[in-house]
């Protein structure tokens, strides 16, 4: 299946398949009783979510929705825990990959134990990078989600990537 960027993979109380991300990437948006939305995932390629579905169903935590063009292989749900159950060596693989996700989230946590902005916004962008060179970041994220994502107010998110920007600037003639 092929989502195009803004397209929604499923939604936050739903029930029902698993997926597994072949390209792109996908956010997790949590959406509170008040309706204020949640940066609180990145899904990257290999991913097989909803990761607190893989053992047992539950209803899905967040929102999934393309960043950019996603390939994802839908893996039903039936099947799947059929597939657990005959197989209980699958469960180690599951392990692995909750590992996997385990140490990305430390790496996460590590973006925000940065004391500078600057360097929770480089930290991000190097992340992001690994996965889509070309990509400017806030192509992809909002500076509200940039500001969730690392801990930081938007505001500051703002001005960091405005003196960024302005850095990036050749130098013009001085008024004198």
């Amino acid at each position: 299946m092929i989502l195009h960027k803004g397209e929604i993979l499923f939604r936050q109380g739903e029930s029902g398949s698993l997926y597994r991300l072949v390209s792109g990437l996908l956010k997790i948006v949590r959406l509170h009783e008040d309706g204020t939305p949640t940066l609180v995932n990145i899904i990257v390629p290999n991913e097989i979510i909803p990761h607190h579905s893989l053992i047992s169903p539950n209803p899905n935590y967040g929102t999934a929705i393309a960043l950019v063009t996603c390939e994802v292989e839908v893996l039903p749900a039936a099947a799947w825990y059929r597939d657990l159950e005959a197989n209980p060596a699958k469960c180690r693989d599951i392990a692995l990959l909750l590992q996997d996700k385990l140490r990305m989230m430390q790496k996460r946590i590590d973006q925000l134990t940065e004391v500078a902005p600057a360097d929770k916004l480089s930290k991000l962008r190097n992340w992001f990078a690994s996965y889509f060179k070309d990509v400017p970041l806030t192509e992809l994220l909002t500076q509200d989600e940039i500001a969730q994502f690392v801990g930081l107010r938007r505001e500051t998110v703002n001005r960091v990537l405005r003196s960024q920007a302005e850095a990036k600037l050749p130098a013009g003639p001085k008024n004198s």
